[in-house]
């Protein structure tokens, strides 16, 4: 199992919102294939075919757990994991 599918695993048991890095869940995003845009300190991420757009903002250098839980739903609701 590799960095990314351990990482994915970890969001979507949703035991460790608080301790995601900001950069490790950018990165995880764009191995599912979203496209990234940073317009300041936001990071949106768009792919074809899912209606949600995900803005992130780095608090620190971890991602802030709202977001983290806005991830772990749309993986879910389209079943992204399932590579």
């Amino acid at each position: 199992m590799g960095k990314y599918e351990r990482l994915l695993t970890r969001i979507v048991h949703g035991k460790s919102d608080t301790e995601i890095a900001f950069a490790n869940l950018c990165y995880l995003l764009e191995w599912l294939g979203f496209a990234a845009r940073v317009w300041g300190g936001h990071h949106m991420y768009r792919k074809e075919g899912i209606t949600e757009k995900i803005n992130l903002q780095k608090e620190g250098g971890k991602a802030k757990p709202y977001q983290v839980r806005q991830v772990r739903n749309i993986i879910l609701k389209y079943k992204l994991g399932d590579r």
